[in-house]
């Protein structure tokens, strides 16, 4: 099998990670966050909800307990941008709204790559959750919008945003899952700082039932993943440049 080539960071300075709750970067993908911000890159999180729903705890009480985990995880990793939306937990719509949020981030934040979650119902783990769904979804329609004068118009002429153009969108994958294209070489330090990402939701995964520990299984996923690149620990995305030419196929459709 072909080794998957590196993503070429040398193409991004800006990378803004869209997710739907507090943890979803830090189950692998932060591990490339923390290879990011080491070399200089910056990287910002937003995140659609509070997480409000995730625990048993009163839903005002989770919130602040996960967001308060947020910030940590974001410290373990070398990110300092942490923007937190107040969808509703577990009831995260595709919707105007969604992508209006979205893409007022983008056009503040202004990145050169924007992580999205899986959007198909289907994942190597399992049917995935209707939020990340929704978040993936909202998020690749809100970088078009972007770029857009005419959509969501109000950003511009309102409060005096502009339109921006991202140039990557990245999808984090899993071998034997979504197709890949590109891969981060994590292996060492960016892995073990990615552990710790997860570990800093403490109370969090306490409250999952028989969650493994970060450190006995993030090392197990990202080294399969390292094999598909030929390092020892790897992040996997599926990587659309949208800067790049248009293959044959797609001039043809649009002739």
């Amino acid at each position: 099998m072909t080794e998957l080539p590196a993503l070429p960071e040398d193409s991004f300075q800006r990378v803004l990670c869209v997710v739907a709750h507090p943890d979803d970067m830090e189950y692998g993908t932060s591990a490339a966050v923390a290879r990011w911000t080491a070399r200089g890159i910056d990287v910002a999180y937003l995140l659609l909800t509070r997480g409000e729903a995730g625990m048993p705890n009163p839903p005002e009480e989770t919130a602040r307990l996960r967001l308060a985990e947020q910030r940590a995880a974001c410290a373990a990793v070398g990110v300092t941008e942490l923007t937190v939306l107040e969808h509703p937990d577990g009831m995260l719509v595709y919707s105007l709204d969604l992508r209006r949020d979205i893409c007022w981030a983008i056009r503040r934040f202004k990145p050169d790559a924007v992580i999205s979650g899986g959007y198909e119902i289907e994942s190597p783990m399992g049917f995935d959750q209707a939020d990340h769904r929704a978040a993936g979804l909202a998020t690749i329609d809100a970088v078009r919008d972007a770029g857009n004068r005419w959509v969501f118009a109000e950003q511009i002429d309102d409060e005096g945003l502009e339109p921006w153009s991202a140039r990557w969108i990245l999808i984090p994958g899993l071998v034997g899952g979504l197709e890949v294209t590109h891969g981060v070489d994590v292996t060492g330090e960016p892995l073990q700082r990615g552990i710790a990402s997860l570990e800093a939701h403490a109370a969090y995964l306490a409250a999952l039932p028989d969650h493994p520990a970060p450190a006995d299984f993030i090392p197990t996923f990202l080294a399969l993943n390292g094999k598909a690149m030929g390092v020892e620990h790897a992040v996997l995305f599926r990587a659309h440049d949208l800067q790049a030419p248009p293959d044959p196929l797609t001039e043809s459709l649009a002739d």
